[in-house]
């Protein structure tokens, strides 16, 4: 987007007013700013590394960055040299034990490296820019609010957590004296904030930003699809047998039948690792899936070689169209589209990215392997509050899954991630930045 005529475009709804940024980096950051388009400036979502007009100096800096992540995690599944690789990688990302709880504040090599290249001239480009309508900052991405801060912004600057914990990195080089806000997804990234020294009236726990459309404003959107859910993932009632009366309070009388088939979706992300694992699923599953009993989606993302991949890999199984490869051609067609899905899908299986959160849904979340310390520690937060399952072999899903299936199990997982994480994030920062004094 042009930032210099987006101001002629901007109506006259009073929403719209922030700027509101992420970074195409897999695709972490945009799925966090994409619930948050409806206050951005103009409509739409910046992506910090692309926008038009970046100088080439600064593109070519940011592809760099891009191009190193994604090679490391889709060699990360040779064997040895891909583990040895992205270790090296992972340990300048890494997070450190939370206990003993002590003094965090200190910046590490990676930070340093980070604001020795904003003093050098990155990203004032885009800050100048900015500038000139010095609306809020809200980033999804902690780079841009580290390069606000540094030229002087005239404006509050908001950063948006995605994980549900986080590395040193998300902090500036000096916590206490740092205006940025954090808006915080959980209690685990407030708490961490503080240990990295940031004051806590810049801490502000919000919720992460789940879809508007999968939510409704009371929620009635997410409770009819939740009723829904509950039918198929309980077929034999071993978890509404016990657990009736809090169904019955929490979401009201269920439907006799549910409005779609059993279904999972397999998300895949944006660097394209892992993907070996939904085929071996479907081959599992492949009988239940021919028989009608299963529906399978594997969302890939806007890659076309990756849709081809697995277009090329199902068409012999002779599934009739119960294996839906979900894509799009750009990042905001592909969410729409996955968050349509969403409310006719009843379990996630993913690695622990920024959707773990979505099991605020009441989607259970299958728990692919973790790429990275952050999805690590995303992966024990989705096991703490009790709504993911480690995944199993995937070239036995037809057994552990349908064991998970019959028991309640997976019920037990979608109503356990509706109760306890907070869902309305979305609205939360949007009235924050509606009420906030310019």
């Amino acid at each position: 987007m042009n930032l210099d005529k987006q101001k002629k475009a901007e109506g006259p709804e009073q929403s719209r007013r922030a700027w509101v940024i992420a970074a195409d980096m897999g695709y972490g950051h945009q799925r966090t700013a994409y619930p948050l388009r409806g206050m951005a400036f103009g409509g739409r979502v910046i992506n910090a590394n692309n926008y038009s007009g970046i100088p080439e100096k600064d593109r070519k800096f940011w592809q760099q960055t891009r191009s190193l992540y994604e090679f490391i995690s889709r060699f990360k599944n040779i064997p040895l040299l891909g583990n040895l690789a992205f270790s090296i990688l992972d340990k300048f990302q890494k997070i450190l034990a939370y206990y003993p709880k002590r003094d965090l504040s200190q910046p590490d090599f990676v930070l340093k490296n980070i604001f020795s290249f904003i003093k050098k001239g990155w990203g004032r480009d885009l800050i100048e820019r900015f500038k000139k309508n010095p609306l809020p900052i809200v980033s999804t991405f902690f780079t841009p609010s580290f390069m606000a801060e540094t030229i002087g912004y005239p404006n509050d600057v908001y950063c948006v957590i995605c994980d549900a914990d986080i590395s040193r990195a998300w902090v500036s080089l000096e916590p206490h004296k740092s205006k940025i806000k954090y808006f915080t997804p959980n209690t685990w990234t407030r708490d961490r904030l503080k240990l990295y020294g940031v004051d806590p009236k810049n801490i502000i726990l919000t919720g992460f930003p789940l879809p508007k459309e999968n939510l409704g404003e009371d929620l009635e959107i997410l409770k009819d699809d939740l009723r829904h859910r509950l039918i198929n993932l309980d077929p034999y009632k071993k978890y509404r047998n016990i657990y009736n009366p809090l169904v019955k309070a929490t979401l009201g009388k269920l439907p006799e039948k549910s409005n779609h088939p059993l279904t999972i979706m397999f998300s895949i992300g944006g660097a394209g690792a892992q993907k070996e694992i939904p085929l071996a699923a479907i081959n599992s599953l492949k009988e239940k899936i021919k028989n009608k009993k299963l529906r399978f989606i594997i969302a890939v993302g806007v890659r076309e070689e990756l849709r081809k991949y697995y277009a090329d890999n199902i068409k012999e199984l002779k599934l009739d169209g119960w294996v839906h490869i979900l894509s799009g051609i750009t990042t905001d067609e592909y969410f729409k589209t996955f968050n349509e899905a969403l409310r006719e899908t009843d379990v996630l299986w993913t690695k622990p990215s920024e959707l773990s959160f979505y099991a605020g849904l009441g989607l259970p979340i299958i728990v692919a392997p973790p790429i990275g310390s952050q999805e690590d520690f995303n992966k024990k937060w989705l096991l703490h509050v009790g709504c993911g399952m480690a995944q199993e072999n995937p070239k036995y899903a037809e057994q552990w899954f349908y064991d998970s299936l019959n028991s309640g199990d997976l019920a037990e997982l979608a109503i356990q991630g509706f109760m306890e994480i907070e869902k309305k994030g979305t609205y939360n920062i949007e009235k924050i930045i509606a009420e906030r004094k310019n």
